[in-house]
């Protein structure tokens, strides 16, 4: 087999793996894919009526949670890297003939892919909570688009953090961080409401692009002409992320 061949099968075999793990571990699964509808609720039922935007805020909160989803699937991510290194799972598989990043690529298919289920239940949720999109089919399919290309960076960053942890406990606390960003950012109010020292910081940061391009596609919403810091945004961090996993992984294999 060809060397991208030997890579792609190797990958997904660890994908394999991983979704077994994940499946396995029905606590952490249950946690992950219903806590972003419990904040969901929390802030339409609780928080909503006290919030002034243009529109229903089921509509305007909803690319928010989207994200949310992002935060709590890389604190697992990285918490089932981590896990793999302390108990020898990564010595025994560089013991075989396998492409050398296979298991890294494995568990980032597993986060996009239990991210992307997340998302589709915070939509289902939404929907019957009131939710109302005027998107059409491109755009759905551009807003699908966004999504995947910010789970992969903010999946792959979780892994270089579940790689820099030295257990699985400081695994989790690193990816709080990631967590935290959504909620300094347009999610669940407008920045034009915000001090303006806070508001220059949620501005300028990779979530609200991304939001308010979703914000835009799916409801109509004023873009601001975020599509392309969203795109920048999101294919930086994937860089970033790929570039330390792969060092980190390098370094600790070697150690």
């Amino acid at each position: 087999m060809s060397r991208p061949a030997t890579a792609f099968t190797d990958s997904a075999v660890m994908f394999r793996r991983a979704v077994r793990h994940t499946v396995r571990s029905r606590d952490t699964l249950l946690i992950s894919l219903l806590l972003p509808v419990l904040i969901m609720l929390l802030f339409v039922y609780v928080f909503g009526g006290a919030i002034q935007v243009d529109g229903p805020y089921i509509d305007y909160v909803i690319p928010g949670i989207i994200l949310l989803c992002t935060g709590f699937g890389a604190s697992i991510t990285a918490t089932a890297v981590a896990t793999d290194l302390r108990t020898g799972a990564v010595d025994r598989f560089r013991t075989l003939p396998i492409f050398r990043q296979a298991l890294l690529a494995g568990h980032v298919g597993e986060g996009v892919v239990r991210n992307m289920i997340a998302v589709a239940i915070v939509l289902v949720v939404g929907v019957i909570l009131g939710f109302r999109s005027s998107a059409g089919f491109f755009a759905w399919l551009a807003a699908g688009a966004v999504i995947v290309l910010f789970v992969h960076a903010i999946t792959w960053l979780a892994v270089a953090l579940g790689l820099l942890a030295q257990n699985p406990e400081a695994a989790g606390g690193f990816t709080y961080a990631i967590m935290f960003i959504p909620y300094i950012s347009s999610a669940f109010v407008p920045t034009d409401s915000m001090p303006s020292w806070l508001r220059g910081f949620a501005e300028h940061q990779p979530a609200t692009p991304v939001i308010d391009t979703l914000r835009s596609l799916l409801v109509g919403a004023e873009s601001r002409n975020s599509a392309g810091l969203a795109v920048a945004w999101s294919v930086g961090l994937a860089v970033v992320g790929y570039v330390c996993a792969a060092g980190l992984f390098a370094r600790r294999t070697r150690a």
